[in-house]
């Protein structure tokens, strides 16, 4: 994705790393798993996250443009889709992880202003230690239960907000109150009249989840894409879903053709295609919210 950057930057990022000690690990106070931080042994500069034995963020330091993981790379197109190329953007990501996301929106739009939400503060203090961002990025993190942290965001920012992220996860779960038609109403509220909910989604055969997020999302927001390779949209194996909401028309005219340039291709599912997805799903309320389905501990495993 781009130019590998300045060479002197690369170098200085380089000496910074040098001090990473050798998988450098914790266990989190929080939820008290355990997280380390694992070189690629493939990709030099670049790092895991692993919390709980599943891989939650790669880290490209020597290019935060560069994404590894299928589903972040497609997050990264709706990133690219938002707003005008280079355009410094608004963006509220919930749930921090390595911060990939942030790394990559500041890498590519520079100025953009992002507001993190993490449950776990000691797994962003873990993070910012080992593989830490740049200081001139516009990025603050807040701490708390991304529901809770939500409703206490400043007015300022209602209405305003160009991209939410929800990427929330509980060890391999994604909690069953940010699921809801009421939780993503919040979120509603965030954004800009044209902005963009992109959400990721971790189902398995059959899809019920998936297709109850797509209902639910629908049911709020009116227009609704989904981006996934199509062995997991066929429900032949455990993977990840994103889904892609707004309130007004979604600018999916560029995603065929982003999605098809790999190094994973896949498919967009949207308008009739995307209502003989969800037939049969019912938006789901907080009374009839469930997690995530937990995969098998080899589908997402090192």
């Amino acid at each position: 994705m781009g130019a590998r950057g300045d060479p002197r930057r690369r170098k200085d990022q380089r000496r910074r790393l040098a001090s990473v000690s050798e998988n450098p690990s914790i266990v989190l106070s929080g939820s008290g798993l355990a997280a380390s931080i694992e070189p690629d042994a493939y990709v030099d500069g670049a790092y895991q996250l692993v919390v709980d034995g599943t891989p939650q963020s790669h880290v490209n330091m020597t290019d935060p443009r560069e994404l590894f993981f299928e589903y972040v790379r497609r997050i990264g197109h709706v990133v690219d889709l938002v707003r005008s190329p280079a355009a410094p953007i608004t963006a509220v990501h919930l749930g921090a992880g390595a911060l990939t996301l942030p790394r990559y929106v500041d890498a590519t739009r520079p100025g953009s202003r992002q507001q993190v939400i993490e449950l776990e503060r000691d797994l962003v203090d873990f993070v910012r230690e080992h593989l830490p961002w740049p200081k001139r990025a516009q990025i603050r993190v807040r701490y708390g239960d991304a529901r809770e942290v939500l409703g206490r965001l400043p007015a300022g920012l209602h209405g305003t907000v160009d991209l939410v992220i929800s990427d929330i996860f509980n060890g391999a779960q994604t909690p069953a109150h940010v699921t809801s038609t009421e939780f993503y109403a919040m979120v509603s509220a965030l954004l800009s009249p044209d902005g963009m909910l992109a959400v990721n989604v971790a189902d398995g055969p059959g899809l019920a989840f998936a297709r109850g997020q797509a209902a639910t999302l629908s049911e709020v927001f009116g227009e609704v894409a989904a981006l996934a390779d199509t062995q997991i949209l066929k429900g032949r194996r455990f993977g990840n879903v994103v889904l892609v909401a707004s309130r007004s028309m979604l600018p999916l005219d560029m995603v065929p053709r982003l999605l098809a340039g790999g190094p994973y291709p896949a498919k967009l599912v949207a308008g009739r295609e995307l209502r003989d997805f969800m037939a049969g799903a019912r938006p789901v309320s907080d009374a009839e919210a469930t997690p995530s389905p937990e995969p098998s501990r080899t589908v997402f495993g090192l």
